[in-house]
């Protein structure tokens, strides 16, 4: 019997990155769902390709295009996620969830229900509501895979392993463009210079993040909430070739070490084949690169923003939420060019060193609706910051 999945966000690179591992392996696939926000016309190249009955297209404009030129056609074209009853008669058996920054938050709450296990990829709604997506998990019994290349291998790794067994948990980090740039030159970088990220092909957002270690202060929140463990036994050591992903060391001396190739196509393989006796085509063991890993702890001097996981709360709270709309605000500002790159560091401690949002230590996530409306409300502090 066909494995049933839909994917959330197909358009993007996670989205791409599965379907090209499903089309090698298609008679044991059925698509049911695919979803973008904008993209109509790579998503109907997509659901023909892949014969899928039902597509979600978010944006309202792109929505009606799409409606208006497909009047003939027997694929189903929605604009929300409310159409999922619609769609599933029954629950299916994978989901891949990769819809960009926060607003996947809510595709993710409404999906968990209607399938077996759910693959998240992106980070914003496991470090702002995780509390409300394991509340969904545990009431559907879903299961849930990290992709993120570290979360996924500290999760491949902790197999047959208690958590209690947990010494500490290393994140590398590859150290991003600006690794080998000295911080007093950081006035007068070059666009081009922030955005060619040396190991990986990502969007410009997440390669912004990954120049100011932002997106490690992201991982370490997300590692923090998805395996349960204090901060203090995590930690972040720079790895340039981006070969390790995770090291964790067992409270009974034991370490383990998880590397794989600078590619996403291998967590994605191992999140929808899971248990299956599955061959990926990859590289042969990378002898030089074990040999010289270079392995450093991190310069908080340079990348600043580090020190922001020293800021934050044990429990799960709505000043997460705080951190990463008043980031992707700041990195979407310098990408149009209207802040400095090192505004961005300067403003961000700023706004979270406000005591409006300082007192949001000790606030609980009750509804994907107040996250919203707080991520609004940052952003829009952020664009009425003077200096």
């Amino acid at each position: 019997m066909k494995k049933q999945i839909a994917i959330l966000g197909s358009t993007g690179s996670i989205g791409k990155s599965l379907l090209k591992i499903i089309n090698q392996d298609k008679k044991n696939f059925k698509i049911l769902l695919l979803t973008a926000r904008r993209n109509y016309k790579e998503i109907l190249k997509q659901a023909k390709i892949f014969k899928v009955k039902n597509i979600i297209i978010t944006d309202q404009k792109y929505f009606e295009i799409a409606k208006n030129k497909n009047k003939k056609s027997n694929i189903n074209i929605y604009n929300d996620f409310k159409t999922l009853s619609k769609i599933f008669k029954k629950k299916i058996d994978y989901t891949m969830c990769s819809i960009i920054g926060i607003d996947g938050l809510a595709p993710i709450i409404q999906i968990i229900k209607h399938t077996k296990k759910i693959a998240i990829a992106n980070k914003e709604p496991i470090i702002c509501a995780w509390n409300l997506i394991k509340k969904e998990l545990i009431k559907y019994k879903t299961e849930f895979i990290p992709v993120d290349s570290e979360h996924f291998s500290i999760w491949y790794a902790l197999k047959n392993n208690s958590l209690a067994n947990i010494n500490k948990i290393y994140l590398t980090a590859s150290g991003g463009p600006l690794l080998n740039i000295s911080y007093d030159k950081f006035n007068n970088l070059k666009m081009s210079q922030i955005l060619n990220h040396p190991n990986w092909k990502m969007g410009k957002k997440i390669t912004v993040d990954s120049s100011t270690m932002m997106n490690k202060v992201f991982e370490i929140i997300e590692a923090k909430k998805i395996f349960n463990v204090n901060y203090n036994k995590l930690s972040i050591l720079i790895h340039p070739k981006s070969y390790l992903h995770a090291i964790i060391k067992f409270n009974d001396g034991m370490i383990k070490i998880i590397a794989h190739d600078t590619t996403m196509q291998i967590p994605i393989f191992n999140t929808i084949y899971n248990g299956k006796k599955k061959i990926i085509k990859s590289k042969k063991l990378d002898i030089k690169k074990l040999n010289n890993l270079n392995l450093n702890k991190v310069n908080y001097k340079k990348f600043p923003l580090l020190k922001i996981i020293k800021k934050l709360p044990k429990n799960n709270s709505l000043f997460e939420t705080v951190i990463v709309s008043a980031n992707d605000e700041l990195v979407d500002l310098f990408l149009k060019k209207k802040i400095k790159y090192t505004d961005i560091s300067r403003k961000l401690f700023k706004i979270i060193n406000q005591n409006e949002f300082k007192k949001l230590k000790s606030i609980l996530p009750r509804k994907i609706s107040e996250i919203m409306k707080l991520n609004k409300y940052v952003r829009f502090k952020i664009n009425s910051m003077s200096v």
